[in-house]
């Protein structure tokens, strides 16, 4: 997801690298085509093709749509960690200085402080994306509107950015693995997470997969009462499609085979952009 939004952003400085100096109604009424390109070009600009007295706010609106997407990725990982990092789960937490206090009511708690802000910032960064977006539609060549608008949302927008991508390269540095508890917590599911497995399997033996969903579930919800495997040798019609070596194989399935193909693809995906 990073990944797409640097392509984005890198994509979206060519396309709002456009400036114009073809009068107040965009006709080069007093400066010619020529001169436009010689001033735009030592400023590193493209000139804007078809032009009112401004740019095309069209232009800046794509800006503020790579700047909350770089929001919007950070805020799909801070909500992430705020759910690993509840005390009932703590498989993974945020960096926690010394001394650093946690929860003011209640002391036991390791507040994800970073990750909230992270959460609320991106909320922003939207609304600086609505901004821009009601800044495209300006009365004739232009009004003014749009004016009061920018001088706040691009200085604003862009911090905002920069600040949320610092803030989160800061808390990946620190963050901490519970490892332990991520074991702990995988253990508390037993051989329920077999669950699919064994309904596929069952789907490919020739069992209905209304059925067969069915007798999942019933050996699945009284595994508290025995392993999941266990019931299913014991359960009728499970046994009817699955032998004792096919329910070998639906429990000794590898849910981890392909994680290789999948950092493969990633890493050329990362190449490929840079």
């Amino acid at each position: 997801e990073f990944l797409r939004v640097l392509k984005l952003l890198k994509e979206t400085k060519d396309l709002v690298s456009a400036g114009k100096l073809s009068g107040a109604v965009g006709n080069y009424s007093f400066l010619s085509p020529q001169v436009e390109s010689k001033v735009l070009e030592k400023l590193g600009l493209k000139a804007e093709p078809v032009s009112t007295q401004i740019v095309p706010r069209d232009r800046h609106t794509s800006y503020f749509w790579a700047l909350s997407r770089v929001g919007a990725a950070c805020e799909r990982f801070s909500v992430n960690l705020r759910l690993l990092s509840q005390t009932e789960i703590q498989e993974l937490l945020e960096p926690f200085g010394s001394g650093q206090k946690g929860s003011s009511a209640m002391p036991h708690k390791r507040n994800p402080i970073l990750s909230e802000r992270l959460t609320g910032l991106s909320r922003l960064l939207r609304g600086y994306l609505l901004s821009s977006m009601e800044n495209t539609g300006l009365w004739l060549e232009r009004d003014i509107s749009h004016s009061s608008v920018e001088r706040f949302i691009f200085p604003d927008a862009s911090g905002v950015a920069y600040y949320m991508l610092n803030l989160l390269h800061s808390l990946l540095r620190g963050l901490d693995v519970n490892r332990e508890k991520i074991k702990k917590n995988l253990s508390l599911l037993g051989d329920r997470v077999f669950s699919q497995a064994l309904l596929l399997s069952l789907i490919r033996r020739g069992a209905k997969r209304q059925d067969a969903y069915r007798w999942v579930q019933e050996v699945t919800l009284v595994s508290s009462r025995g392993s999941v495997k266990g019931n299913a040798g014991k359960h009728t019609e499970i046994r009817k499609y699955l032998s004792k070596q096919d329910l070998e194989e639906v429990f000794s399935h590898d849910f981890l085979k392909y994680v290789d193909s999948i950092f493969e693809r990633y890493f050329e995906e990362r190449k490929a952009i840079g």
